[in-house]
This record gives C-alpha cells, sequence and structure tokens, in this order.
C-alpha cells in the first residue's frame, strides 16, 4: 500500500550537507536514501553538496557560517523565512535552527548537556565561547519548548535519555533514529591502496598507524592521545580535523614524537584514512553518536574509544575494540597490547566491522520513512 502523499513530500532543514563533516554527510545519505524511496524532497540550507542529478529542490539560506555569535540567529531568522515560503509535506529540522512549527525535529546535539571548553587561550575567544553557550542553549530551549506536535528524533540512546533529562514535558516524543552508514562504501581497504595513501602521508609501510578523526581537539583528548603514543613508541598518528596545531605539534615536540605524527587537515575523502590505518583511537569526553567510530568499525578498524553516546551501542569492551578513559597510561597500554598482537587487531577489526552493520543508511532511511508515515497517519485523523 502506498504511503499517503503528505508521506511522500519532506522537507529536510540544516545548516549544511554535503561530504565534509559527520552531520552533513549523514543528512546526505538520508537525503539520497528518501530519494530512492520516490520522497521529492525539498532542502532548506547555507550550503547543500549532493551528486549532480540528485532532484532535491535546494533552497539556500544566504548568510555566515562563522562566527557562531553572528550565524546563528542570522538563520534562525532568514531559514525561518525561507522555511515559511518553501516548506512541502513533513518538515524535519536539524536541531533547533528554525523557529517555525516542524513535524520532526532530528536531534543531533544537546546543548543542555555539555559546556563548551575552547582550546585556544586569547579572552576573546573565551568569551565569545561563552556567548555562543548562553545564546544556543537559550535557544534550544525556546525552539524546542514552542512546538506543539514535533517529534524528536534523537542520534543515539544516549542524546535521546539527555533530552528527556532536560525536556521532561517532551518526553513521550522522544525517539531514538540513529545515524546510519553507507557500510556497503566504508570497507575493509585492498593492500594497495593502503599502501598508497601511506607513501602520500610519508608513513612508512611497516609501521602501525593510529588515526584519529575530529575537531575541537581539546574535547577529542587529542592532548592525551599524543601523551599516550609516547608511551606506544611502535605507533604512529594520523590526525585528521581542524583544531589549533601548532599547539599540538609543540606538545608532541616536547614528548619526543613530533615525527611520528602526521597532520592530514580537512579530508574529504576520510574513507583512505581508515583504509590506511591499523586501529582507531578517540578518547573523547563527549559525543553524541560518533560517525566518524562507526565508519572506521566498518573498515574493520579495531577501536579505542571512551564509553560516549552511540559507542556504547557499538563496542563491546575486549570483542569489537577496547573502552578506555582519558588516562593516556591506558591509551598506550592498550595500543602496546594491539601492536604486539597481530591477530587481535584482526579479531578486534572484524569484530568492529560486523557491529556496524546494524546501524546501516538504509536503516536509517527506513525508520525515517516509518515515522513520516505515522505522523501523516496522525495527521489525518485529526
Amino acid at each position: 500500500m502506498p504511503a499517503p502523499r503528505a508521506a511522500r513530500e519532506v522537507t529536510i532543514v540544516a545548516n549544511d550537507i554535503g561530504p565534509v563533516g559527520g552531520m552533513e554527510r549523514v543528512l546526505a545519505g538520508l537525503i539520497s536514501g528518501l530519494r530512492g524511496l520516490g520522497y521529492g524532497v525539498t532542502v532548506v540550507a547555507r550550503t547543500c553538496e549532493l551528486p549532480a542529478g540528485s532532484g532535491v529542490r535546494f533552497h539556500r539560506v544566504r548568510g555566515p557560517a562563522r562566527p557562531a555569535l553572528f550565524a546563528y540567529p542570522w538563520f534562525l531568522v532568514a531559514g525561518s523565512l525561507t522555511l515559511w515560503r518553501r516548506r512541502r509535506g513533513t518538515v524535519q529540522a536539524t536541531g533547533a535552527i528554525v523557529a517555525n512549527q516542524v513535524d520532526v525535529i532530528g536531534v543531533h546535539f544537546c546543548h543542555q548537556a555539555t559546556h563548551l571548553n575552547p582550546s585556544r587561550a586569547t579572552w576573546l575567544f573565551r568569551l565569545h565561547s561563552r556567548l555562543v553557550e548562553w545564546m544556543t542553549r537559550a535557544g534550544e530551549r525556546w525552539c524546542f519548548r514552542r512546538q506543539s506536535a514535533a517529534v524528536f528524533a534523537c542520534v543515539s540512546d544516549g542524546v535521546a535519555d539527555e533530552i528527556r533529562a532536560f525536556y521532561p514535558e517532551l518526553a513521550e516524543r522522544v525517539v531514538t533514529v540513529h545515524n546510519g552508514i553507507d557500510t556497503e562504501f566504508f570497507t575493509p581497504g585492498r593492500h594497495g591502496e593502503r599502501s598508497a595513501e601511506r607513501a602520500r602521508r610519508g608513513i612508512a609501510g611497516d609501521r602501525l598507524v593510529a588515526l584519529f578523526v575530529g575537531s575541537e581537539w581539546e574535547g577529542k583528548g587529542l592532548r592525551q592521545l599524543i601523551e599516550a603514543l609516547a608511551l606506544a613508541r611502535a605507533w604512529e598518528l594520523l590526525v585528521a580535523g581542524r583544531g589549533d596545531r601548532p599547539r599540538y605539534a609543540e606538545l608532541a615536540q616536547s614528548l619526543g614524537v613530533a615525527r611520528a605524527v602526521h597532520w592530514a587537515g580537512v579530508v574529504a575523502d576520510v574513507r583512505a584514512l581508515y583504509r590506511c590505518a591499523d586501529a582507531f583511537v578517540l578518547p573523547s569526553s563527549y559525543e553524541t553518536f560518533s560517525l566518524v567510530t562507526f565508519e572506521a568499525a566498518a573498515c574493520s578498524l579495531p577501536i579505542l574509544a571512551t564509553p560516549v553516546s552511540g559507542v556504547r551501542e557499538l563496542v563491546s569492551d575486549g570483542e569489537s575494540g577496547f573502552l578506555i578513559d582519558q588516562d593516556p597510561k591506558l591509551i598506550g597500554a592498550r595500543l602496546r597490547a594491539l601492536g604486539a598482537d597481530a591477530e587481535l587487531r584482526r579479531r578486534l577489526g572484524a569484530a568492529a566491522r560486523e557491529s556496524s552493520l546494524r546501524f546501516t543508511a538504509e536503516q536509517m532511511v527506513a525508520e525515517h520513512h516509518d515515522l513520516y508515515r505515522r505522523i501523516a497517519g496522525e495527521t489525518a485523523a485529526r
């Protein structure tokens, strides 16, 4: 039986959609999957990078992306006006970014549950961070609490628990719809691909490589990982993402591991990095889903990560990886154990791949489809 007509049109509202960034990649995959199910998709966003011929109606919200102190309120106003004019069918907003009544809010982050920890030392940057924190928390409270009927689709059980804790009045409308990954795209690489990427990065073929992917390096534990590297000398560290590179390069220099740290910067083809690594390490203090960890697992990398939201649902300690904390000694010990046992690396990597298959893009799209159908049915019944 075909879905109701209203369920076949959906409008996705987001800041950015495209191949760079975890949330951006998830949204691109969701849109592609919805198009495959026959949905007409309208996008209201600042940027939208999708493959040619995607068939999406894109309405650009022109405005600044940075600094956040100006970008957030600008999009709140301009995005709301664009959505008011362009909305079609079921509307899903990505977080608290528009003032309009919507049908679904995809919650990738609960601002009430986190505290910004700026790594830059300047007083101006710290002041900006505190103002942004206050503004986004206030904006989230205002947007969420004015929604009279929206379903809050959280990307992990941990985020769902946070929303219920900070917004108990919304609890009955909170569901978990896990992010999904393309497990046919993120797969183990061939030996030739591994060797070519390592050569391009200046990494010797016989060295073990630990991969770190992420920005906001202080909160994600890069300092502790570099300190652990000094205790596990058999490993090289490949760092991808945006952060205060001079500060961390100086730390690596002071610990005598500067030559073992390779800085990749922001990478569009992150799959190539997964395929040239021997383990994925993310000693983060907070995550909502940690898409990169799931992608690394799909590429059969053993995972060393803190038991944050998402990771708890992916990694079984000692089976598909190791759950760690931010203690450099523990991270170093786990790296040494992996470095000394190739069969352990293979076994944990294979189990990580198997675990990741429970979180496919197809499953994510199917759960959104079911949610839209339910909303359309409830709307028709009213």
